[in-house]
């Protein structure tokens, strides 16, 4: 893992096309700003948990076999 030390209205640059940036510092809390190309999805930490588990109950109402959703899930939780 990076980890970088950003100043307010400092950002951080992923590859050519998304930039983060520090907007805010409030109370130990930080707000950010991300500019990503709409087809790369961009999702808070929890949200992204909840999409992966319903569409693994979405492949299990749908009577795929467990190796197979092994094999569409390989590296997620």
């Amino acid at each position: 893992m990076l980890v970088l030390t950003r100043k307010c209205n400092q950002s951080i640059r992923i590859g050519s096309n998304v930039v983060i940036k520090l907007l805010e510092t409030t109370s130990g809390h930080a707000k950010i700003g991300i500019d990503a190309p709409i087809e790369i999805p961009v999702h808070r930490e929890e949200i992204y948990e909840k999409i992966q588990e319903e569409n693994k109950a979405s492949l299990v109402t749908k009577n795929l076999k467990p190796h197979m959703l092994k094999q569409l899930f390989i590296g997620t939780k």
